[in-house]
């Protein structure tokens, strides 16, 4: 089925190819200047850190709804084992096999396509079976650090959890904006907290994937007008699922990874930083968030740090 005449018009709106070249591979992500990062390091005040990945386990957020999503398989490869004889040093290891994107992750720019395009017009067929990604995969992304924003739209809202048929708009965006008390700006990555991820913390796996609240349609253009560099959520899917619109799957990815070729992460745990923003009064602090360099993949684990 042909994407709808409607998700055409917002490509057309939020389109970025060719903005900062023909090769470019990282998007938005040039937002990010030296002075981006200068600023971002101002909102160091009280030093106070707050993790918000999830623990990489075999108990993870996944439950067979992605294919090929699989939680980490943790195993141990060597225990205790003294390598130079007897009475030497004795060393463990461990070994793991996962999905890149099992956890607290970014999708990178190749991580979806539509109309056999990725981002910045590339054909989808560069991303090969052995290969990986040929442009554009996650490993493009060097650093991550900047100015992090927490749009609570669940706390704006004045409830803990948005209801899993709440779509995010971009009304929503600029509440939480005005809740926040400061504006989005150029190269900032937002954070976007649902309250989704505690049904997961409250031992329910598969609530937590479906039905679930994520981000409209709607919201790509509200991230396209500030210039933002990258956002994040706290949900499995990212964008509302079941879609809000019937038989229209994975819009906002497509709008954000290739149309805007603007990275987009799951899975963030916020609820520690909502409390320590709510505390701090702020909603703004150095967010240092650079995914793991696999080589030609379509995403990656990271393990976020807010640092207020």
């Amino acid at each position: 089925m042909a994407l709808p005449e409607e998700f055409h018009e917002i490509a057309g709106r939020v389109n970025n190819w060719g903005r900062w070249g023909a090769d470019d591979e990282i998007g938005t992500l040039n937002l990010i200047t030296g002075e981006v990062v200068r600023e971002a390091a101002r909102e160091v005040r009280t030093g106070r850190r707050v993790p918000l990945a999830l623990p990489l386990r075999q108990d993870g957020v996944q439950t067979g709804m992605i294919p090929g999503r699989v939680n980490p398989l943790h195993a141990m490869v060597q225990l205790n084992q003294e390598l130079f004889g007897p009475g030497t040093v004795a060393c463990s290891d461990d070994a793991v096999t996962m999905g890149l994107q099992a956890g607290t992750h970014w999708d990178a720019l190749t991580h979806v396509s539509h109309s056999g395009t990725l981002y910045n017009g590339r054909p989808a067929h560069t991303v090969t079976a052995h290969g990986g990604a040929e442009f554009g995969g996650i490993d493009a992304v060097r650093h991550l650090v900047s100015r992090g924003v927490l749009l609570d739209v669940a706390r704006a809202r004045g409830v803990d959890r948005l209801a899993g048929g709440h779509a995010v708009t971009p009304e929503d965006l600029s509440a939480a904006e005005e809740f926040a008390g400061t504006r989005v700006r150029a190269g900032d990555i937002v954070l976007v907290r649902t309250g989704q991820v505690r049904v997961y913390l409250g031992g329910d796996r598969y609530g937590y994937g479906h039905p679930s609240p994520g981000l409209s349609v709607r919201c790509p253009e509200w991230f396209h007008a500030r210039n933002v560099a990258a956002v994040a959520n706290d949900t499995l899917t990212f964008e509302i699922f079941p879609p809000e619109i019937a038989n229209l799957w994975l819009p906002v990815h497509a709008l954000h990874l290739v149309e805007m070729g603007m990275l987009q992460g799951q899975n963030w745990n916020l609820e520690e930083l909502s409390t320590a923003c709510g505390e701090a009064g702020r909603y703004t602090f150095l967010l240092s968030a650079t995914p793991e360099p696999f080589a030609g993949a379509t995403g990656s684990p990271v393990a976020p740090v807010a640092i207020l």
